[in-house]
């Protein structure tokens, strides 16, 4: 036996198989994981079933009685039929998966979008030594704490969050929020940390950043007015201060990095404390 299949793989190259079957199984766990939880799935589990009997009939049930020709014919027909009531019974997942699929490549633009601005926004705020708190909404919305500031609704631009964190402008203190790549509102409270979480050398505003990701899955981040120096907060904790040419692309890693179930926080429960400017 050992020998046969021996002979059976010697003209395949083992390589290229198992990176076949790979691809395959990719393929496969993908679009199975898309239709599990659609309403498409038992009608599928079904067509399944029926392909498996109709295969089992054809190849025993077949040749032992001698008509596996027109059962081979009737089966070559039938998996034609059923491959185009795959295509219309799964004809709204179809669309919907399309959908999904430009909006991974629209999010990935306007992420990078969003990230240049900021960038740039903050390059100007640093060197300046303007205060300024940026929270960038992840999964849990933060409708609670946005509706303590003013809305704005605005598209988000390098300018503009210049402008909000000018001193001279009445909306500079508190927290900007902003959800994709739009300022949802300016003037925001946020809840403070904990005395204690955060070092005594630093000012409310860090206290601030750090509390909403303490209770939200928000990314915050912190120019300080006193040194124009750059912090990241993610998941409670305030990173140390962030180099200007590596800022970049530590706010890129933190907003494209998929927020782990096991991280996510609690929601917001009541009304959040106010945070002072520092």
């Amino acid at each position: 036996m050992l020998r046969s299949i021996t002979e059976f793989l010697a003209p395949f190259n083992l390589i290229e198989v198992a990176f076949e079957l790979l691809v395959i199984w990719i393929v496969v766990w993908f679009v199975y994981r898309f239709i599990e939880s659609s309403r498409g799935a038992g009608v599928l589990r079904g067509m399944i079933l029926l392909i498996l009997i109709v295969t089992v009939a054809i190849k025993f049930f077949g040749e032992a009685f001698g008509t596996i020709e027109r059962l081979s014919l009737i089966y070559d027909n039938l998996v034609s039929i059923l491959a185009i009531l795959l295509i219309v019974v799964f004809q709204p997942e179809l669309r919907q998966g399309m959908v999904r699929l430009g909006e991974v490549f629209s999010r990935t633009a306007s992420a990078a979008s969003v990230i240049d601005e900021v960038d740039r926004a903050v390059d100007f705020l640093s060197k300046n030594q303007f205060g300024a708190i940026i929270v960038f909404e992840r999964t849990i919305a933060l409708r609670s704490i946005v509706e303590g500031g003013v809305a704005l609704d605005a598209r988000l631009s390098a300018r503009l969050l210049q402008s909000i964190f000018y001193p001279n402008n009445p909306l500079h203190d508190l927290a900007v929020v902003i959800r994709g790549d739009r300022i949802l509102a300016a003037n925001v409270q946020l809840p403070l940390a904990d005395v204690g979480v955060v070092d005594a050398e630093l000012g409310s505003r860090h206290r601030a950043a750090v509390g909403v990701t303490m209770e939200t899955d928000a990314i915050a981040l912190v120019v300080s007015e006193e040194k124009g120096t750059i912090r990241i907060a993610d998941r409670g904790r305030l990173s140390p201060a962030i180099a200007r040419e590596q800022f970049r692309a530590e706010l890129q890693r933190r907003l494209l990095e998929p927020v782990p179930e096991s991280a996510a926080p609690r929601p917001l429960a009541g009304e959040p404390r106010p945070a002072e400017a520092a």
